[in-house]
Protein backbone atom coordinates (compact mmCIF):
# COMPACT_ATOMS: atom_id res chain seq x y z
CA UNK A 1 0.00 0.00 0.00
CA UNK A 2 1.52 3.31 -1.10
CA UNK A 3 0.28 6.72 -0.08
CA UNK A 4 1.08 9.31 -2.75
CA UNK A 5 1.33 13.07 -2.24
CA UNK A 6 -0.08 15.19 -5.06
CA UNK A 7 0.97 18.82 -4.79
CA UNK A 8 0.69 22.08 -6.77
CA UNK A 9 -2.88 21.22 -7.77
CA UNK A 10 -5.37 23.70 -9.11
CA UNK A 11 -7.82 24.69 -6.38
CA UNK A 12 -10.69 23.60 -8.64
CA UNK A 13 -9.43 20.00 -8.94
CA UNK A 14 -12.01 17.54 -7.61
CA UNK A 15 -11.78 14.00 -6.26
CA UNK A 16 -13.29 12.71 -9.52
CA UNK A 17 -10.59 14.52 -11.51
CA UNK A 18 -7.86 12.87 -9.44
CA UNK A 19 -9.45 9.43 -9.77
CA UNK A 20 -9.64 9.86 -13.57
CA UNK A 21 -5.99 10.95 -13.60
CA UNK A 22 -4.68 8.03 -11.51
CA UNK A 23 -6.96 5.16 -12.71
CA UNK A 24 -4.98 4.42 -15.91
CA UNK A 25 -2.03 3.46 -13.69
CA UNK A 26 -3.95 1.04 -11.44
CA UNK A 27 -6.40 0.56 -8.61
CA UNK A 28 -7.08 3.44 -6.19
CA UNK A 29 -8.25 2.71 -2.66
CA UNK A 30 -8.66 6.28 -1.38
CA UNK A 31 -8.43 9.93 -2.48
CA UNK A 32 -8.24 12.73 0.10
CA UNK A 33 -8.12 16.40 -0.93
CA UNK A 34 -6.85 18.63 1.89
CA UNK A 35 -9.23 21.48 2.68
CA UNK A 36 -8.96 24.54 4.87
CA UNK A 37 -10.78 24.05 8.18
CA UNK A 38 -12.28 27.53 8.29
CA UNK A 39 -13.19 28.20 4.66
CA UNK A 40 -13.69 24.66 3.37
CA UNK A 41 -11.70 25.48 0.22
CA UNK A 42 -9.11 23.11 -1.23
CA UNK A 43 -5.54 23.81 -0.11
CA UNK A 44 -3.90 22.72 -3.38
CA UNK A 45 -2.69 19.27 -2.43
CA UNK A 46 -4.10 15.78 -1.96
CA UNK A 47 -3.23 12.21 -1.01
CA UNK A 48 -3.96 9.17 -3.17
CA UNK A 49 -3.66 5.63 -1.76
CA UNK A 50 -2.82 2.81 -4.15
CA UNK A 51 -2.70 -0.80 -2.90
CA UNK A 52 -0.10 -1.99 -5.45
CA UNK A 53 3.40 -0.54 -5.01
CA UNK A 54 4.41 -1.16 -8.65
CA UNK A 55 1.32 0.69 -9.93
CA UNK A 56 2.04 3.56 -7.55
CA UNK A 57 5.60 3.82 -8.88
CA UNK A 58 4.22 3.97 -12.45
CA UNK A 59 1.78 6.70 -11.41
CA UNK A 60 4.61 8.75 -9.86
CA UNK A 61 6.73 8.36 -13.01
CA UNK A 62 3.84 9.18 -15.33
CA UNK A 63 2.23 12.09 -13.48
CA UNK A 64 5.10 13.97 -11.76
CA UNK A 65 5.47 17.26 -13.64
CA UNK A 66 2.36 16.71 -15.80
CA UNK A 67 0.32 19.86 -16.46
CA UNK A 68 -3.24 19.65 -15.10
CA UNK A 69 -5.50 22.68 -14.81
CA UNK A 70 -2.69 25.04 -15.84
CA UNK A 71 -0.28 23.79 -13.13
CA UNK A 72 2.51 21.21 -13.11
CA UNK A 73 1.65 18.50 -10.59
CA UNK A 74 4.18 17.33 -8.03
CA UNK A 75 3.62 13.61 -7.35
CA UNK A 76 5.78 11.58 -4.97
CA UNK A 77 5.53 9.11 -2.13
CA UNK A 78 4.01 10.76 0.94
CA UNK A 79 6.29 11.07 3.94
CA UNK A 80 4.87 10.16 7.35
CA UNK A 81 3.73 13.04 9.51
CA UNK A 82 6.36 14.08 12.03
CA UNK A 83 5.98 15.67 15.47
CA UNK A 84 7.36 18.97 14.17
CA UNK A 85 4.89 19.27 11.31
CA UNK A 86 1.83 21.38 11.86
CA UNK A 87 0.51 24.85 11.22
CA UNK A 88 3.18 26.96 9.51
CA UNK A 89 5.72 24.16 9.98
CA UNK A 90 5.79 25.00 13.66
CA UNK A 91 8.02 22.88 15.81
CA UNK A 92 8.02 25.48 18.56
CA UNK A 93 6.31 25.58 21.91
CA UNK A 94 2.70 26.03 22.75
CA UNK A 95 -0.38 23.99 23.40
CA UNK A 96 -1.28 21.49 20.74
CA UNK A 97 -5.00 20.76 20.96
CA UNK A 98 -4.89 18.00 18.34
CA UNK A 99 -2.38 15.91 20.25
CA UNK A 100 -3.81 16.72 23.70
CA UNK A 101 -0.79 18.13 25.45
CA UNK A 102 1.80 20.78 25.95
CA UNK A 103 4.65 20.57 23.43
CA UNK A 104 7.01 23.05 24.93
CA UNK A 105 7.33 26.61 26.10
CA UNK A 106 9.00 28.05 29.14
CA UNK A 107 8.55 27.24 32.84
CA UNK A 108 6.45 30.35 33.12
CA UNK A 109 4.00 28.92 30.57
CA UNK A 110 3.81 25.61 32.41
CA UNK A 111 2.08 26.51 35.63
CA UNK A 112 4.10 29.22 37.36
CA UNK A 113 1.51 31.92 36.92
CA UNK A 114 0.32 31.04 33.43
CA UNK A 115 -2.78 29.70 31.78
CA UNK A 116 -2.52 25.98 31.16
CA UNK A 117 -4.47 24.65 28.22
CA UNK A 118 -6.41 27.90 27.95
CA UNK A 119 -8.14 27.58 31.37
CA UNK A 120 -7.62 29.92 34.31
CA UNK A 121 -7.14 28.32 37.70
CA UNK A 122 -6.04 29.64 41.08
CA UNK A 123 -4.31 26.30 41.69
CA UNK A 124 -1.58 27.44 39.30
CA UNK A 125 -0.54 30.09 41.84
CA UNK A 126 -0.20 27.98 45.01
CA UNK A 127 3.64 27.89 44.95
CA UNK A 128 4.14 31.46 43.83
CA UNK A 129 5.11 34.25 46.20
CA UNK A 130 2.49 36.63 44.79
CA UNK A 131 -1.17 35.71 44.81
CA UNK A 132 -3.31 36.67 41.82
CA UNK A 133 -5.46 39.78 41.89
CA UNK A 134 -9.16 39.74 41.39
CA UNK A 135 -10.09 40.66 37.82
CA UNK A 136 -11.24 44.25 37.24
CA UNK A 137 -14.39 43.94 35.25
Amino acid sequence: MKNLFVGNMSFQTTEADLRALFEPFGQISRVHIATDRETGRARGFAFVEMPNDAEAAKAIAGLDGKEVGGRNLKVNEARPKTASSGPRGGGGGGFDRDRGGDRGGSDRDRGRGGKQGGRFSNEDYRDSARQPREPRW
